[in-house]
């Protein structure tokens, strides 16, 4: 039973920023590793939680500290709904981005808790171990066709299946970079995602050009906010649309449904507000027949916990969700993940499952927001969206 003892009376925080072995390049900017903010609670009968989430914002910590660490303080760690209107009813449903990407952490360490003081993991509390294994995607960053052949292989060799890549730099590249890939994975799974870079009439003659290709889906073709051209460009054509950065809220996504804007819908719990507001996102989908996957931002051991968890029990998580796990030089848990043919088993003991390491938390600390965006080599170079 869940009692006056499982009240949070503490809450610690950290930024880390684990470096990539090498900077992703892709169509926003350069990215030389993930920041992320950390935490743990500690509730009055002595349990700890442990979370994380995205920080390419420098807003996020700030929110973190002054708001959802402080209204966390004294709830039971039962109460991650509770938790989430709280803070949006402090005043930040008019700053969504910045709230529910600072609350995600903290949701995410109520859960990690209550699943410690249950005895239960993750997936047992949310109905259940659908899956064993979840199944991941090779997530392509290389610009240039032959290089990314390479690339390509590497992850053919280690026996991944389902492949995406970046595109979006510009039309040419569009075209060269997705063939490339199709000639070095064969008939295996292949996905491409624009990062909103193109317009309505640039998608209509880069779609038709792509068909042969046999896309799953296109991800985020357009800007985020043109839910009613993504609409248009399912109707008039064969490829498969996702929607990533169009679908981080709950609202978002009952919007996507209502105007019928995708096939395909990539959630992310760290930009939807916490794990719970994910799973709800997901049954939205399922109402309608919708298959959902993950979108990755970096992921350190504690957040890839919470993803084998979210996919092992959601029915319509059909499709592998993305991961950057491949190119992180290190991680903060105790026993980092290490993909076996593409996939990982689903954590087994109570909560995420996972233990921080807390001489590499101290390591990879950091005071400040590095290498989201733009480009160093490049100082009057920014994206626009849409780009061509």
């Amino acid at each position: 039973m869940i009692g006056e003892d499982a009240r949070i009376v503490e809450v610690r925080h950290w930024l880390v920023r684990v470096p990539f072995h090498a900077p992703i390049v892709w169509g926003s900017g350069v990215r030389s590793g993930p920041t992320r903010l950390l935490c743990e609670i500690t509730t009055a009968g002595g349990a700890k939680g442990y979370g994380e989430t995205i920080c390419l914002l420098d807003a996020i910590e700030p929110v973190f500290r002054n708001i959802v660490a402080k209204v966390a303080i004294g709830k039971r760690v039962d109460q991650a709904e509770v938790l989430h209107r709280n803070v949006l009813g402090a005043g930040y449903y008019h700053h969504k981005r910045a709230a529910i990407m600072a609350m995600c952490a903290l949701e995410m360490a109520m859960w990690d808790a209550l699943g410690r003081l249950s005895g239960l993991s993750l997936s047992q509390m949310w109905g259940g171990v659908y899956r064993k294994s979840v199944d991941f995607s090779a997530y392509l960053f290389v610009a240039d066709p032959a290089a990314l052949k390479d690339e390509a292989q590497r992850f053919v060799d280690r026996s991944y299946r389902s492949f995406k890549v970046k595109i979006g730099v510009d039309e040419r590249s569009d075209i060269s970079l997705v063939r490339a890939m199709r000639e070095t994975i064969g008939d295996c799974g292949l996905r491409a995602d624009v990062n909103g870079a193109w317009t309505i009439g640039t998608a209509k003659r880069q779609l038709a050009k792509l068909a042969e290709y046999d896309l799953s889906y296109i991800e985020q073709p357009l800007e985020l906010d043109d839910l009613r051209g993504h609409a248009h460009l399912r109707s008039m054509q064969p490829v498969p649309v996702a929607l990533d950065e169009s679908a981080y809220t709950l609202s978002d996504v009952g919007n996507i449904i209502r105007d019928g804007a995708a096939d395909v819908v990539l959630l992310d719990p760290h930009e939807a507000g916490g794990l719970w507001p994910c799973i709800k996102a997901a049954a939205v989908c399922e109402a309608v027949g919708i298959p959902v996957t993950l979108h990755s931002g970096g992921e350190l051991g504690f957040s890839q916990a919470a993803y084998v968890h979210l996919a092992a029990s959601i029915p319509n998580m059909t499709i592998s969700i993305d991961t950057e796990l491949d190119y992180l030089s290190d991680d903060v848990t105790t026993a980092p993940f290490v993909m076996n043919n593409g996939a990982l088993a689903v954590p087994t003991g109570p909560g995420l499952g996972v233990e921080p390491d807390f001489d590499k938390i101290n390591k990879y600390q950091v005071e400040d927001i590095r290498g989201a965006y733009l480009d160093p080599s490049r100082p009057d170079w920014f994206p626009v969206k849409p780009a061509y």
